[in-house]
């Protein structure tokens, strides 16, 4: 049952995302600098987008019907949140910047998820009878 299963993921990783980004905004003040705050703030942000769009994905599937695309783009948000936003939270806490170079990969897996949740839903419309 992808509708039950995706959105606990993505409600668990909003979870992490909040615990991720509380311990930003209080554990990191003073020990790194702001540009690496910044950064940090980033993955947070991108975290939290995305896990919120696994959950409506989710609830998507529940509506429309499960298909292979809305599961691909529900993983890749996975992934991409993984990646993205892990890449991020390593670069601004080792300040070790070729982990940038990650980032784009986590940014790609962010773009292809919702280009195939949009595949799925337009696919779900054309199916449907007026």
């Amino acid at each position: 049952m992808m509708s039950s299963k995706y959105f606990a993921i993505g409600a668990i990783g909003a979870a992490l995302g909040v615990a991720i980004g509380a311990f930003g905004a209080h554990g990191l003040d003073g020990k790194i600098t702001q540009h690496y705050i910044d950064i940090y703030e980033t993955g947070v942000r991108y975290h939290m987008y995305h896990c919120i769009g696994i959950m409506l994905i989710a609830l998507l599937a529940g509506r429309i019907g499960e298909s292979k695309l809305l599961r691909a783009g529900a993983n890749l948000l996975i992934a991409g949140v993984v990646i993205f936003s892990g890449s991020l939270y390593a670069l601004a806490l080792s300040s070790v910047d070729v982990l940038g170079a990650i980032t784009p990969i986590g940014g790609v897996a962010f773009i292809a998820g919702w280009i195939c949740v949009a595949a799925a839903a337009w696919r779900a419309k054309g199916n449907r009878a007026s």
